[in-house]
């Protein structure tokens, strides 16, 4: 039975519509659930929304509506972000949902259990829109000379009584599990910042709320709410049928992976494993925190007017090319930034005019002289194995590495290098002067290319799913060796034993075009 491989985002707060933030964070899960899989693994992927807590209870009092109704239309609108995306979760959990209830209220007697809870009076900052409880010495003063928290934030002074986790307690075995896993936490500069933040001291942690009711209920406290993030946090066993022993809890917790925004490393990889150490849970393998993503270099924010809707740059410029450029043009972990014009640029440049014209311009020639069937292969030469090193090295070695490693860039790096290299291959051997001169060696250097594209295919297809199957059904290239090991165990003849005639192709990737008021 092949590997588990188990892949979670930060599930979305949904008092507002999804914003390109979400849709990156989406995406790159995607990419890296796309990659698990084609290397065989039995890949689990989840994501959804986090409805609860009193952000969420004033937007809708905001709204005039309730809590609920509010957490059904907004969460629709999260998860069709996700399916217009191509985003192949397995799960989409949310958080108002029975079981989630259930498993929240469990953990929460697993602490209990442990002497882990305690109830006493909270008085303390508190910022309602990072959902956070802050020092007086983590806060920093606004331009008017207010208190902010370090998100810049507004916090307000709160006194409720409250239940506590014994967060303390946790200080030495939080830190003892980052030495004995180095890469618990990435990228490092996060791990350095989490560690320092630990090694500064930890002070119990108010977990539940008096002061409104949209939450899950706490056992046998019933005027308190769970803190909204143990319950989120919670998410990612609920959705494998914790508390039960279901088979997807056996085979898949603990995660290889949470995916989130920087912005909550610390309730990933300090108050998460310290709740889990408390319920007698395993840790998740690793909490990988990447970087915000800025338009034209700038934080989004509704007061300054740049959020983007991701489904009007879907439709604008299409799925894959918005896919493709946010995992090639940002070093994953690290904050990048966009624009309409370097979407354009970028697709146009690699997308159209160097991949799509390649496949463009061999599948066309194998239409016109070789009848659509696969060219014979007359013997290859050193410039044919050359270019088989370059596109091998980076299908079956480069690209799957930095997949593995969450270098998304780099993979896409690796991958538009091999596709230059076709291009100079075919400039270089120029098949439309050889079909005259040496019929045979015009066979082989299109049987090499039809090759080294399929297999560039099948590598850069947890990136751009829809456009790189198109291609590759165009080819006749089975749906059974469109993974590396497949596409690779044909590397010679991926149309072996098969009648399948190439149609003449349809461009892959029109070029887009840069709307005046956009630009």
């Amino acid at each position: 039975m092949s590997k588990p491989f188990y892949i979670t985002t930060a599930i979305s707060y949904p008092n507002g519509p999804p914003h390109i933030g979400h849709a990156y964070e989406a995406i790159a899960a995607d990419a890296i659930a796309r990659f698990q899989r084609q290397q065989g693994r039995d890949v689990r992927f989840q994501t959804g929304t986090d409805e609860h807590g009193l952000k969420m209870a004033q937007a809708a009092r905001g709204e005039g509506v309730e809590p609920q109704a509010l957490a059904d239309k907004m969460s629709r609108l999260f998860q069709d972000m996700c399916d217009t995306l191509n985003v192949s979760y397995d799960r989409f959990i949310r958080t108002s949902q029975p079981d989630h209830y259930r498993a929240s209220q469990t953990i929460w007697k697993a602490m209990e259990e442990r002497d882990d809870l305690y109830l006493d009076r909270y008085e303390g900052w508190y910022s309602v829109r990072d959902e956070a409880y802050y020092e007086e010495e983590e806060l920093v003063e606004g331009e008017g000379g207010e208190k902010l928290s370090p998100q810049g934030t507004p916090v307000e002074w709160t006194v409720e009584e409250s239940w506590f986790f014994r967060l303390s307690n946790y200080q030495q075995p939080l830190l003892d599990h980052y030495a004995a896993h180095p890469d618990f936490i990435r990228p490092e500069s996060r791990r350095n910042e989490v560690v320092r933040f630990v090694e500064g001291g930890l002070k119990d942690l108010s977990i539940s709320r008096t002061s409104f009711d949209w939450g899950v209920p706490v056992p046998g406290s019933d005027n308190h709410v769970m803190y909204v993030w143990l319950d989120a946090l919670t998410n990612y066993i609920t959705g494998l049928g914790y508390p039960d022993d279901t088979e997807l809890w056996r085979r898949f917790w603990p995660a290889d992976v949470h995916l989130i925004g920087k912005d909550v490393v610390r309730f990933h990889a300090v108050y998460w494993p310290a709740f889990l150490m408390s319920a007698g849970i395993a840790l998740p393998k690793q909490v990988y925190g990447h970087g915000f993503l800025l338009s034209r270099g700038e934080k989004m924010s509704k007061s300054v007017g740049n959020v983007v809707d991701p489904m009007v740059l879907a439709e604008k410029f299409g799925v894959d090319a918005l896919r493709y450029f946010l995992l090639r043009e940002v070093t994953f972990g690290q904050d990048g930034s966009y624009s309409a014009e370097a979407i354009v640029n970028r697709a146009n440049a690699e997308l159209a005019n160097s991949f799509g014209n390649l496949a463009q311009r061999v599948l066309t020639q194998i239409v016109r002289n070789c009848g659509g069937g696969l060219p014979e292969i007359h013997g290859h030469n050193d410039a044919d194995n050359a270019l088989f090193d370059v596109v091998c090295g980076a299908a079956t070695r480069t690209m799957p590495a930095a997949y593995a490693d969450l270098a998304l860039s780099k993979a896409c790096e690796a991958w538009i290098q091999a596709v230059f290299a076709c291009n100079a291959y075919i400039d270089e051997q120029a098949p439309w002067v050889l079909r005259k001169s040496d019929p045979d060696r015009m066979e082989t250097v299109l049987a090499t290319l039809y090759i080294c594209i399929a297999v560039l295919a099948v590598a850069i297809r947890p990136v751009i799913p829809a456009s790189a199957d198109r291609l590759l059904d165009a080819m006749g290239v089975d749906e059974g060796l469109r993974t590396f090991e497949g596409i690779m165990s044909h590397w010679y003849s991926p149309l072996a034993e098969s009648d399948f005639r190439l149609a003449q192709p349809t461009p892959l990737f029109p070029r887009l075009e840069l709307e005046e008021e956009a630009a």
